[in-house]
C-alpha cells in the first residue's frame, strides 16, 4: 500500500469520525442554546418587575438562571386557580370589562385569548392532526396540519353551495411558525396516522427526519368517513 492510499484512508476515516461527532454533539448543542436562550428571554421579561427583596439577583454574588421561569409558571398557576373560584373570577370579568373598553386592544385580546382557548382546550383536536392536500397543483401534494371545520360566516357561505370545509394550516420548511390558512373540502384531505410533533419534524428537516410507519389494522379512514361514523 502506497503512502498516498495510507493517507487517504487516514483521511476518509478521520472524516468519518468528525461527521459523527457532529451528529451527536450538534443536536445537543442546539438544544442547549434554545433552552436557555428561552430561559434567558422568560428572566428578562420576570424579573425586572419582581420587589428587589425578592429577586435573588440583587443579594446573590450569581444570577439564578431560570428563577424568572419559575415565578411565571407559579403565577400563570395561581391566576388558573383563582379564576376556578367565584371571587377569582369576578377579579378577571373586571379585568377583562376594562380591556374591552379600549378600542385597539379589546381587538388584540379578542383575537389571542380565542387563539389560545382554541389551541389548549383538552378537548380541541385543533392541530393534532396532520394531512395531505393535493397544492399547489394536481399531483403535487403539501403536508398540512388541520385545525378545525370552516365556522360562522365562512362555513355559511360554503354550506350555501353545498360544500363542506376543512380549514388547514400551511407550513412552510423549515420554519413551520409561519404559512398559510386554506380551507379544503373534506374529501380532499388524506389523513396521516403520524403526530403533530412527527409532521413538524419532517417539515423543518425538509423530509430528511420522516418517523417510522406501523401500518395499523385500524388506519385512519377518510375525514369524511371518521365525521360520518
Amino acid at each position: 500500500m502506497t503512502d498516498g492510499s495510507k493517507s487517504g484512508i487516514i483521511a476518509a476515516r478521520l472524516r468519518n469520525y468528525f461527521l459523527t461527532g457532529l451528529i451527536i454533539c450538534a443536536p445537543v448543542a442546539i438544544t442547549v442554546w434554545l433552552v436557555r436562550s428561552f430561559i434567558e428571554w422568560a428572566d428578562s421579561w420576570v424579573k425586572p418587575y419582581l420587589p428587589s427583596f425578592y429577586n435573588p439577583d440583587n443579594y446573590l454574588p450569581v444570577a439564578i438562571p431560570g428563577f424568572g421561569l419559575l415565578v411565571a409558571i407559579v403565577v400563570i398557576t395561581l391566576v388558573g386557580f383563582m379564576t376556578a373560584n367565584l371571587v377569582g373570577r369576578s377579579i378577571v370579568n373586571f379585568g377583562e370589562s376594562l380591556l374591552n373598553r379600549m378600542p385597539l386592544v379589546r381587538t388584540i385580546y379578542k383575537s389571542l385569548k380565542q387563539i389560545f382557548q382554541t389551541v389548549l382546550q383538552d378537548q380541541s383536536s385543533s392541530f393534532k392532526k396532520a394531512g395531505l392536500i393535493e397544492y399547489p397543483s394536481p399531483g403535487l401534494w403539501s403536508l398540512v396540519f388541520i385545525a378545525t371545520d370552516a365556522k360562522g360566516e365562512i362555513a355559511a357561505k360554503f354550506n350555501e353551495r353545498g360544500m363542506d370545509m376543512v380549514a388547514v394550516f400551511l407550513p412552510p420548511t423549515p420554519l413551520p411558525t409561519a404559512g398559510y390558512l386554506l380551507f379544503v373540502p373534506r374529501e380532499k384531505i388524506i389523513p396521516l396516522q403520524m403526530s403533530a410533533e412527527d409532521a413538524a419534524k419532517l417539515l423543518i428537516s425538509g423530509g430528511l427526519v420522516a418517523p417510522d410507519h406501523k401500518p395499523l389494522a385500524n388506519a385512519p379512514r377518510p375525514i369524511a368517513q371518521q365525521e360520518t361514523a
